[in-house]
């Protein structure tokens, strides 16, 4: 009978430090993950920073006016306006969302 409660109890433990043990292991990113997710911020810059550049060789910037991300409004060649989001996309704006750019105060 001793013998019985004695193995019984050895299995417990044996199976609640099985139980403990896989849980306290944390997932980490594979090296595959984390190139990607570099690769898409590398993409997503470079692109921000062609069509940016593109915009202002092309088409004005609407002085004294900002996007409702603080960034420079452009004004294309049918007078639509938009600004340039992080991903380097046109984000076409309406009258309604282009703000007045503070002005600098000079000491």
């Amino acid at each position: 009978m001793k013998r019985k409660y004695l193995f019984g109890g050895l299995a417990l433990a044996f199976l609640s430090t099985l139980a403990f043990n896989s849980n306290a292991q944390e997932k980490k990113e594979s090296v595959g993950q984390v190139i990607s997710k570099t690769a898409t911020k590398v993409g997503n810059k470079t692109a921000e920073v062609a069509v940016k550049g593109t915009a202002k060789v092309a088409d004005q910037t609407y002085k004294g006016k900002m996007a409702p991300d603080g960034s420079d409004v452009y004004i294309n060649g049918k007078n639509k306006k938009y600004y340039i989001n992080k991903k380097g996309a046109k984000v076409y704006l309406k009258e309604s969302q282009i703000r007045t750019r503070p002005v600098k105060k000079s000491k």
